[in-house]
């Protein structure tokens, strides 16, 4: 009887494959009819992904984790008013199959988080700042859509302290991570060293996915062909690439002197040297001083070797003639002789003036009331406090200051190397991002909600890695036997 059971199941099996195959071959071939042949190819890909990540929700968080790092800013070209993006298709997929397990019970209950009544709190007061400010500012279709990325990128947390609930799923995401971010710095490196038609080639190939095309892919300093190209892989912006460095740098560092890393030293080492290379070409001053903070925070509390390692790449920095341009741009930020660093003084000076007259609610996400006034700032907590008044900036501070000291302490109970050593590289990255939104403002803005689903990505697996941890030898010894 079972063996007529496996035979039936194989031949429905065999079936539901053959006709996925007869599906997917009508409608590529209704693509290739009516659109261009590349953007069909891409589309049949995206079909067959989107039906196996259907299937589970640690694929969807892998395909989620490539689309933050490698094509944030893709979109399908669909040409019917809107052109989705992979980070709404793949966020919307992930959403969808948890929200599917939870109703059909496939997951027996809901995790909660102690940061979960918090975010909610923010959630809330974003909410209530977004339709609050459209008694001054029109809505447009545009900003509705980036606020419910946002929303949702914030919202990505309870998905993934739910989806990732033990050893094994942390550790893949944290791979999957390291990974593609250091394929982001490498795609990085290798565009900037190759010539630069060839780089303005390469990047607008992806128009077909509505990235820019043509010379203005190419990124200067101060905006000025006569100084330095800045890096940018493929996200568009030299700084969103840096503060993407910050996270995924700091999420690898440890790796290189745990007793028991995810890879092999061999492997991380040429990793991080691609990464930190990256970050150099980025000029971005910010995400520098976010990185330096962030591995400074991981010598201090656990490698010590790693702030040797620090001081010996900066003392590398300093001397060598390939790096003196940098060295001087550097010091001109902080001595404000630089346009960019004027410019951002005097967007503070404008924030610091609309967050007087709106300080407790803010202005909304759309538009300011008053016409000598206006949204946006190279400062994560100005604009945080521009759209949602110091009312929201307190909450997210209030949170991410709850969420240090649960990770922190849980840290200092935890007995297993290798998830000490995640930790502590997520907290870090953390750590850093907030120190680089002192003066960029990618993670969280309308513009680029793939950062702030970064974001709350590390702020969730952090709040994995600490349940998970225990903080007891039995706790560790048990999931050292799991891994074996």
């Amino acid at each position: 009887m079972d063996g007529l059971v496996r035979l039936q199941r194989g031949r429905l099996n065999g079936l539901a494959l053959l006709a996925l195959c007869i599906a997917v071959g009508i409608v590529g071939g209704a693509l290739a009819a009516f659109v261009k042949l590349p953007i069909a190819f891409a589309l049949i890909a995206a079909l067959i992904g989107g039906l196996l990540m259907l299937q589970s929700t640690q694929l969807d968080l892998y395909a989620l984790i490539g689309v933050v790092t490698l094509l944030p800013f893709a979109a399908i070209p669909l040409g019917i008013g809107f052109n989705p993006t992979l980070l709404d298709l793949t966020l919307l997929a992930l959403f969808g199959v948890w929200l599917t397990r939870l109703s059909t019970r496939s997951q027996e209950k809901l995790v909660a988080s102690p940061l979960a009544l918090l975010i909610l709190a923010f959630i809330t007061l974003a909410f209530f700042s977004f339709v609050a400010g459209l008694a001054h500012a029109g809505l447009s279709k545009e900003t509705l859509r980036h606020f419910v990325e946002v929303i949702l990128s914030v919202s990505f947390f309870f998905v993934v302290v739910n989806v990732v609930q033990n050893r094994r799923q942390l550790e893949g995401a944290v791979k999957v991570l390291i990974l593609a971010g250091f394929a982001a710095a490498l795609i990085g490196v290798i565009l900037y060293v190759l010539p630069q038609s060839l780089t303005v080639r390469l990047l607008s190939a992806l128009r077909f996915f509505n990235y820019p095309a043509g010379p203005a892919v190419l990124r200067f300093v101060e905006d000025n062909p006569e100084l330095p190209r800045r890096a940018t892989s493929t996200s568009i912006d030299p700084n969103v690439l840096g503060g993407l460095l910050i996270l995924v740098t700091s999420l690898t560092a440890p790796q290189l002197l745990s007793e028991r890393p995810l890879f092999r030293r061999g492997w991380v080492a040429p990793m991080l040297v691609v990464m930190a290379i990256c970050m150099i070409l980025t000029f971005s001053r910010a995400a520098f001083a976010g990185l330096g903070v962030a591995l400074t925070f991981i010598g201090l509390l656990r490698y010590r070797r790693m702030v040797l390692l620090l001081l010996i790449a900066l003392l590398l920095i300093l001397v060598l003639p390939q790096t003196q341009w940098y060295v001087q741009h550097f010091i001109e930020g902080l001595r404000v002789e630089d346009l960019a660093t004027k410019m951002r003084i005097g967007e503070y000076q404008d924030a610091l003036t609309l967050i007087a007259r709106y300080p407790w609610f803010g202005v909304g996400f759309s538009a300011p009331p008053d016409i000598d006034l206006y949204i946006g700032v190279s400062s994560v907590y100005f604009l945080m406090a521009e759209y949602m008044g110091l009312v929201g900036l307190g909450v997210f501070l209030a949170t991410m200051a709850y969420f240090f000291l649960q990770a922190g302490l849980a840290w200092r109970r935890m007995r297993d190397e290798r998830l000490a050593s995640i930790l502590l590289g997520l907290m870090a990255g953390l750590a850093g991002a907030m120190v680089g939104g002192l003066l960029d403002h990618y993670f969280f803005n309308l513009d680029f909600p793939h950062s702030v689903a970064l974001f709350w990505l590390y702020v969730a697996l952090a709040m994995v890695a600490t349940q998970l941890g225990g903080g007891s030898e039995e706790t560790a010894e048990a999931l050292r036997s799991a891994e074996l």
